[in-house]
């Protein structure tokens, strides 16, 4: 009963202040900007839908954990961070509308992503065809009321109200902050409960995921530095490269619409254990290490 209180309202009300507030942060000009010079853009989708779920094939091929816990490897590398990474992107002062506008474009994509990737898995780790369907209609419609309207709405009340949705983002951005905290803790408590499995695959699977974690933030920097992005859109790429929808992948996995394979969930509950807090201190880093670059230069 609680955790069904928390899916259907708190947890929406949670995403669309988060989403709100990020509105409150950002222009209609810098979309027009992501989307007239689009090389950012595919560069993290490429980096999210290819390279990411390569990696995780390769670290689960490599890995000698049980099959369905290599299948849950990959199911992670295949579900992009959502409100998680346009968040931590907001904080770490990275560049917002690329984030939104990744969030926004992978979650179409993954109607057909996750489908195709899990069955390839389940054929290579487990000789056989697992089949997952992800209705169209409802998740485009869930995008759009939980990604697309609450930052238009933002957008909006920054254009009405300029001044005063200033000092509302201060707040704000502490509140979304410690309410997406309660959402992990939440979403961990609760698929740790659901399923008990030996403490010693936890300790093998860990470091694994963890490895994969780094990597796509690894990944997604230097693929940025390569194209000579700036270092807002180095730490989105880095942020939204790395980090995962641990949520979506534990729903996909665990539920008997889905996959019905509590095991392969394991893999992404200890993910999201502490994947958020990896990408906060690798933007830092990011951040404090540009700045020095740049007092040196200069």
């Amino acid at each position: 009963m609680e955790a069904s209180l928390f899916s259907q309202y708190i947890l929406p009300v949670t995403l669309g202040l988060i989403m709100i507030n990020l509105g409150l942060s950002l222009h209609l000009e810098d979309f027009r900007l992501i989307f007239s010079e689009p090389k950012a853009l595919i560069t993290g989708l490429l980096c999210q839908m290819v390279l990411l779920p390569l990696l995780a094939f390769t670290i689960a091929a490599l890995s000698s954990l049980p099959d369905p816990i290599k299948i849950g490897i990959v199911l992670i590398s295949v579900c992009p961070g959502g409100a998680t990474s346009n968040l931590i992107t907001y904080l770490l002062k990275g560049d917002v509308a690329l984030s939104i506008s990744l969030t926004s474009i992978n979650s179409v994509l993954i109607l057909f992503t996750i489908p195709g990737f899990i069955m390839l898995a389940s054929k290579l780790f487990m000789n056989q065809e697992a089949i997952v369907y992800l209705p169209f209609l409802p998740t485009i419609l869930k995008i759009f009321l939980m990604i697309l309207l609450p930052t238009a709405f933002g957008i909006l009340i920054r254009y009405r109200f300029p001044v005063q949705s200033q000092s509302a983002e201060k707040y704000l951005k502490y509140i979304t902050t410690i309410l997406l905290a309660v959402v992990f803790l939440f979403v961990i408590l609760t698929s740790h409960s659901e399923s008990e499995h030996p403490i010693k695959l936890y300790l093998r699977i860990a470091p694994l995921v963890l490895l994969l974690n780094i990597l796509g933030m690894i990944s997604g920097y230097y693929c940025g530095r390569w194209l000579r992005f700036h270092k807002p859109r180095l730490v989105t790429l880095s942020v939204e490269v790395g980090i995962q929808n641990s949520a979506l992948a534990i729903t996909i996995a665990s539920s008997p619409v889905f996959l019905d394979n509590t095991t392969m969930a394991v893999p992404a509950v200890i993910y999201g254990m502490f994947t958020f807090f990896n990408a906060v201190f690798f933007g830092m880093i990011i951040n404090r290490w540009h700045n020095i670059r740049g007092k040196i230069k200069y």
